[in-house]
């Protein structure tokens, strides 16, 4: 495609492309996806760094984009079925928001099973060499991802079974929560927002509510938003109304199915 061609079927002028593919036009995502448009090419495939995809995979991408969203759940199913790793089962992972028993159930879960409880933080922790708040004050939301993910890695490798209580936010990663699905057996632990946040509180911690007046409006909007990830877990064990032995016994039946 010449420079005219693309600059016809852009709506780009010839002057911008150049400085474009001179890496000087500072273009806006609008007019960069004017241009892959008319490249008849995918916006990421534009501004993909690194090395490009494998033929197989941008082939698989292809069909996988004409499936239903039913046909996709069994497609993915399939593939987990088929490239699944060994010992997932002996390795449970529990997710969720905070407050809904991850570590307390996870704790007890971990003694009847006479295997390690593992906090995925505090493996975080020891990672970065320095806590949490540190790592977030210091370094970023995009450092915490790379050391939660390399914290999960390095236990999947380690670690033939525990039980691991994983942070809440786990799911918005969608390469570490595809490892962590495709390397544990993961449970979603379910409340309602008004559990989760009463739990939260009843700990001792008043930070969730603080001065902020839309604290349950914000929490009920996260959990909405992480849901369709969270749904995706082998198993869902809800602890609304429940005690924490009666949670214990749901989940152990959960595990047991």
């Amino acid at each position: 495609m010449t420079r005219a061609i693309l600059a016809r079927d852009s709506g780009v002028s010839l002057r911008y492309l150049a400085q474009l593919e001179g890496g000087e036009g500072n273009i806006s995502i609008l007019r960069l996806r004017q241009v892959a448009q008319a490249m008849a090419m995918p916006l990421e495939e534009i501004i993909r760094v690194g090395p490009e995809q494998a033929a197989e995979l941008t082939l698989l991408g292809q069909f996988l984009a004409r499936l239903s969203p039913a046909q996709l759940v069994d497609a993915r199913n399939l593939l987990r079925g088929a490239f699944e790793k060994t010992g997932r089962r002996q390795r449970i992972a529990l997710v969720g928001l905070r407050g809904a028993g991850k570590t307390s159930l996870g704790k007890m879960l971990a003694a009847h099973l006479k295997v390690p409880f593992i906090e995925l933080a505090e493996i975080i922790e020891q990672t970065a060499g320095t806590p949490l708040s540190e790592v977030f004050s210091l370094y970023g939301q995009a450092a915490y991802r790379r050391y939660e993910r390399r914290a999960l890695e390095w236990l999947i490798e380690t670690h033939d079974s525990f039980v691991l209580s994983t942070g809440g936010s786990i799911s918005t990663e969608p390469a570490t929560f595809d490892e962590l699905l495709t390397s544990c057996f993961t449970v979603w632990l379910k409340a309602s927002p008004a559990e989760h946040m009463a739990r939260v509180v009843a700990q001792g911690d008043r930070r969730p509510m603080g001065d902020n007046r839309e604290a349950m409006q914000d929490l009920e909007r996260i959990l909405v938003g992480r849901e369709p990830m969270y749904r995706k877990a082998d198993a869902t064990v809800s602890t609304s109304g429940l005690d924490i032995q009666q949670s214990l016994a749901e989940l152990l039946k959960q595990i047991s199915a």
